[in-house]
């Protein structure tokens, strides 16, 4: 498998630096650049006039900070990888932004995280489910670790008491 360009999904949230980090393996592993996104997306209820008017700071904004948050990630790349990474911020829906931008660089792999599957998301699919069903390369997904064992023995495990069927 040849991988010269992998493209890392990055959003912020808590498993950001498992994601970086597993993409910064493959990189070194294969030899690869990395192009590090973040997606900007605005909520469906602020009108499209609002964020699309020149006069107004709030697509700036969220570029900036987008921008921000990946180049504080680029900071904590390994020593090799520092000439190797570019990065990217675009507005789109994330799983959109991934697979249309995979698709503009020539990327032969997206890294991204897995998130939790909630009612909603279960419905309507997660932004992973999306990338890895619409994207013309491999995925990579990364899961949240494992609870740990205690002295060997699994963290007990919540369980729903159901009431019996009525006879």
């Amino acid at each position: 498998m040849d991988v010269h360009r992998i493209l890392v999904g990055l959003d912020g949230s808590p498993r950001e630096p498992q994601v970086l980090a597993a993409a910064q393996d493959l990189a070194l592993r294969f030899d690869s650049r990395l192009l590090l996104v973040r997606a900007v997306s605005l909520p469906p209820e602020i009108p499209s006039q609002v964020w699309q008017d020149p006069e107004r700071a709030l697509k700036d904004y969220l570029e900036t900070e987008a921008r921000l948050g990946l180049q504080r990630c680029a900071c904590t790349l390994c020593e090799p990888l520092q000439s190797r990474y570019a990065l990217e911020v675009v507005v789109a829906t994330p799983w959109e932004a991934l697979c249309l931008c995979a698709q503009a660089h020539e990327v032969d792999l997206i890294v991204i995280g897995s998130h939790g599957y909630g009612g909603l998301n279960r419905i309507l699919g997660t932004t992973a489910a999306r990338v890895v069903n619409h994207a013309l390369c491999s995925v990579f997904v990364v899961r949240a670790p494992e609870p740990r064992l205690h002295r060997g023995v699994p963290e007990p495990s919540r369980t729903v008491a159901l009431p019996s069927p009525l006879r």
